[in-house]
């Protein structure tokens, strides 16, 4: 009996296709690269199959080799996640906002959106004075102890943050909010304040503060978000400017979403 036929029946009967993405889905943590051996780790398939499945995905031009036994992510991908309408509109509707705030506050500036318990940076303007964050075009962080992912939690209603809670509320940095009862705390300011922030809860030594861009229904859609050194970033400051970019931001799209 072959390895795959040892394999749970929940794995076995997954289709090529769930397959196929779960290989996909293996790099969403902003990985680079990975070898066949952890590709089938992070999946659970065994090695002949992701194997198999890694030569179907760089025929079609989802994933290239990097190296002797290594792969990553090929920009048919990237060209195919351009053409998301919705995603496209909002990127470029926001980006003279963004630069504007860029200009006004000198720190890196981005544009993100609820992705299921994530948030997801679409885009990010940054200049020479700025530090240096982990945050990237297409990267996700989780929502609790992100300024971006607060707003989401704050003004996405109670479903959102009940799906956030259940996943689990990990410990990123020391002052990373856990408990669920200091969230809900914590996410009552956020809405008394008209801002969400985050000081040294996802990077050591980096702060952001966060605002809401909201549809002409009053849906929150995306969020601004100013972000910089947690000793230096003057919150009470820049609260004003991201409100008034985001409140831009949502004039701007109120007629398209």
């Amino acid at each position: 009996m072959g390895a795959e036929n040892e394999r749970p029946d929940a794995t076995r009967n997954r289709s090529v296709l769930a397959r196929g993405l779960s290989v996909l889905d293996a790099f969403t943590d902003g990985t680079a690269e990975l070898s066949l051996a952890e590709l089938a780790a992070r999946t659970g398939l065994p090695k002949p199959t992701v194997h198999r499945l890694l030569g179907d995905l760089v025929e079609w031009g989802a994933v290239e080799r990097s190296g002797p036994g290594y792969y990553r992510l090929a920009t048919k991908l990237f060209r195919l996640g351009q053409l998301v309408p919705r995603q496209r509109v909002l990127r470029k509707a926001a980006l003279p906002h963004l630069e504007h705030l860029q200009r006004i506050s000198g720190e890196n500036v981005h544009v993100a959106v609820p992705d299921n318990v994530y948030t997801l940076f679409l885009e990010k303007v940054t200049g020479g004075r700025a530090m240096a964050v982990r945050s990237r075009v297409g990267s996700r962080m989780p929502t609790h102890c992100t300024a971006t992912g607060k707003v989401f939690l704050a003004w996405g209603g109670q479903d959102r943050l009940r799906r956030v809670v259940a996943a689990g509320l990990p410990r990123i940095t020391p002052r990373t909010i856990v408990l669920p009862g200091l969230l809900h705390r914590d996410l009552e300011r956020t809405v008394e304040r008209g801002v969400a922030v985050s000081r040294e809860e996802v990077e050591h030594g980096v702060a952001a503060v966060a605002a809401p861009v909201l549809s002409s229904g009053g849906r929150v859609i995306a969020a601004v978000s100013v972000t910089g050194r947690a000793q230096t970033l003057d919150v009470d400051r820049l609260s004003d400017a991201v409100r008034g970019a985001a409140s831009s931001m949502s004039t701007t799209l109120s007629a398209g979403f």
